[in-house]
């Protein structure tokens, strides 16, 4: 049984007028849209950990459909405390899926291959219980983060791409900011890029870090290799502290790099948010959406 609390009943009223809000303003899913609105789970984490089931009711609410998981239990074979097969009906139950998952490989980057190549078989099979198409390597620890490190990374990325494929699903690397710095003309970036295969090893985008961090913009990028960025993670930047914010508030002129889909070759995006909030996570993800429904949407369709 749940007792009603003020915090609760403050949380469930957030979620009815966001829903309200998108429905009244015309935001209601198109059932015609080339991609489904998808948000990175991570942006909502502090909501998660208190109730999965409400979030994840409150976030279709808003009119996600898509979402990309993160935090994955191997050894429980757990999403946020829940079986795979729990979370995917909880998803299901609620009219969304999920089609990436973000896998904590950075953990096992100096262990031997065989105990690396285990955990991939576990992200595997996380991945096919939920019916994800892709997983992503999201990270790469402080400690790991030179030149040569970079080489042995993209002999990691071959390896696990290899495995990953043969298993029937995609391989992506995820970008923060630190693959960009300047090591002497060379970067972490231009390393992955030019030392994975392209048919093992995709790349999800980061919008936000790229015009945080990269001399290329996005759709310079994107030229060098097109097809290749098959994900992308759309955060705005906030125009004083280029921290995140919601999408709409910030620097970013999206109308700028949203077109490049096609050439991306984009599959599925994700809407993310990592702190910064204006109130809330839950409100932040409510402007967002509301934003992109109505300003950015129509470049994907």
């Amino acid at each position: 049984m749940q007792f009603i609390t003020r915090r609760n009943f403050i949380f469930q009223s957030t979620s009815l007028v966001s829903a309200s809000l998108l429905a009244s303003n015309g935001f209601s899913n198109n059932p015609f849209a080339k991609y489904k609105m998808g948000l990175q789970l991570f942006t909502v984490r502090e909501p998660l950990a208190k109730d999965v089931t409400g979030t994840i009711k409150k976030i279709a609410s808003i009119g996600y459909e898509d979402c990309e998981t993160y935090g994955y239990d191997p050894g429980q074979g757990k999403y946020y405390g829940l079986k795979a097969s729990a979370f995917k009906q909880l998803l299901a139950d609620n009219k969304m899926i999920t089609t990436s998952g973000h896998y904590d490989f950075t953990k096992l980057f100096d262990k031997p291959t065989d105990e690396m190549m285990r955990y991939v078989d576990q992200c595997i099979e996380g991945a096919h219980a939920l019916g994800q198409r892709y997983i992503t390597w999201p990270w790469l620890d402080p400690a790991f983060r030179t030149l040569e490190n970079f080489r042995l990374l993209t002999g990691k990325l071959n390896t696990i791409g290899e495995r990953v494929n043969k298993a029937g699903l995609g391989f992506a690397y995820h970008n923060h900011d630190f693959e960009f710095l300047d090591h002497g003309g060379e970067n972490g970036y231009n390393i992955i890029m030019r030392e994975t295969d392209p048919s093992l090893v995709k790349l999800q985008l980061d919008l936000y870090w790229v015009m945080h961090s990269s001399k290329l913009n996005p759709s310079e990028l994107i030229s060098r290799q097109p097809g290749r960025f098959v994900m992308w993670h759309i955060k705005d930047m906030d125009k004083v502290n280029r921290d995140y914010s919601e999408l709409g508030n910030g620097s970013i002129d999206f109308t700028v790099i949203l077109p490049e889909a096609s050439r991306s070759g984009l599959q599925y995006y994700y809407i993310e948010q990592g702190g910064n909030f204006a109130k809330d996570p839950i409100q932040s993800v409510t402007d967002s959406a509301v934003y992109f429904k109505k300003n950015l949407e129509k470049y994907l369709s």
